[in-house]
Formats: C-alpha cells, sequence, structure tokens
C-alpha cells in the first residue's frame, strides 16, 4: 500500500460521509416544510401549491419519485447504448417539472466517462417500454466539470405524470464495474430548489463475462 493512501481514504470516506449527511438533513427539512404544507390543506381543503420562500425560490411540496434505471446495453465499449430514467411527480408536487439534472459520479477518469449525444435526449409519458406522448425538450447541456446533463423540459410537466428521460451515449465506458448518475429534478419558477432523487445504478461488464455466461 502506498504511503498515506490510508489516510487519503479515510478523508475521501468522512467527505462523503458529511456529503450525504448535508442531502439528509435537507430532504428532513423539505419534508417536514412539506409536511405542514399538507397538514394546512387537509385543513383548509385549499389545492396544494408548490412552496416559495421569502426569496423566490420555488420547492416541490411533494418531491418526484425516481422510480428506476436502465440501460440496453451492459457490455464495455459498447456502442449505440440507451440510458433510461424512470420519474414520477405527485399529483401533490404542487408545481411543475422543469429541469432534470443527470450527474454521472466518479467520471473524472477517461475510461469511466460516458459520452452522450445530447441532441438526441428524448423524454416521453410512460416508461420505457409503455412508451407514450412524446415531451418537449428546450435545452440539453453538459457540464464537463461536475460530469452533468442538464435537461430542459418545454413546457414543463404536470404533476400527476409518469415520465422517461433517454439519454444516448456513443459508447459504454471502457471500464467494467458499478456507474452511480445521480437525478435532481427542478421545479417550475425562476429560481428553483433542485431535489436529490436519488441513484441510478447501472453494471457494466468485461465482454468476457457475457462470453462465460453464454457457456454454462
Amino acid at each position: 500500500m502506498p504511503l498515506g493512501s490510508s489516510g487519503l481514504d479515510l478523508g475521501e470516506g468522512m467527505e462523503k460521509a458529511t456529503m450525504m449527511k448535508q442531502i439528509h438533513l435537507r430532504q428532513i427539512k423539505l419534508w417536514v416544510v412539506a409536511t405542514m404544507v399538507a397538514i394546512g390543506v387537509m385543513m383548509t381543503g385549499v389545492p396544494i401549491q408548490a412552496i416559495q420562500l421569502a426569496d423566490g425560490t420555488v420547492y416541490f411540496a411533494v418531491p418526484p419519485r425516481l422510480v428506476d434505471a436502465s440501460i440496453t446495453r451492459q457490455s464495455v465499449a459498447d456502442s449505440n447504448v440507451a440510458y433510461y430514467f424512470d420519474l414520477a411527480i405527485p399529483n401533490d408536487a404542487g408545481e411543475s417539472l422543469q429541469q432534470i439534472e443527470i450527474t454521472q459520479r466518479d467520471a473524472d477518469l477517461f475510461t469511466r466517462e460516458v459520452d452522450f449525444e445530447l441532441d438526441k435526449s428524448q423524454a416521453f409519458v410512460g416508461r420505457r417500454r409503455d412508451r407514450h406522448q412524446e415531451l418537449g425538450i428546450g435545452t440539453t447541456t453538459y457540464n464537463e466539470d461536475t460530469h452533468t446533463v442538464t435537461v430542459t423540459l418545454d413546457p414543463p410537466v404536470l404533476p400527476g405524470t409518469e415520465l422517461t428521460l433517454r439519454l444516448k451515449a456513443n459508447r459504454n465506458p471502457r471500464r467494467s464495474g458499478v456507474y452511480l448518475f445521480g437525478v435532481t429534478a427542478y421545479p417550475e419558477g425562476a429560481i428553483a430548489h433542485g431535489q436529490f432523487l436519488g441513484f441510478g445504478r447501472f453494471h457494466i461488464y468485461d465482454n468476457d463475462h457475457y462470453h462465460w455466461r453464454s457457456l454454462v
């Protein structure tokens, strides 16, 4: 083991633990606010609306859910691959879904980064194998520093909708392993708070893995 590597691992572990704790605290804070709003709705009968702070920041009353994530090909360097992210916007979300961010974790290594074809991004009502109406996409951008794809829906998608985001990749990464993509949803609004929904988890295998499976 290289000198100092255990200390580095410990530092990285503490940094990740701190980040997850901060995310958890933000989720608890939002849940408390959403619960208070829901109680008020039950008592007054007023339709649920998005939460808006004094500075104009808009929150979902109840955030969307990441239902599933899937991939069409699972071998390293496979071409013509599509990554699917299934979301559900609850009826009591309080606001439409305007933007989705997909952030790849641990993508600093060239062999692990997924290169998406942004102009081939799609969004539609339904699921990967139960596709319905296509949804409009205004813009799709990529931040190389954070490895984040940002998809802006135009028009924003109404509460009560189940939708799927499809990202087309040139090819799978060249290294096998587990790949995590964080999903964040933003409500409609000039100043919108992004709600982290969880990770889409994909397993990329070496080619000999599938060859071995075909022989047994």
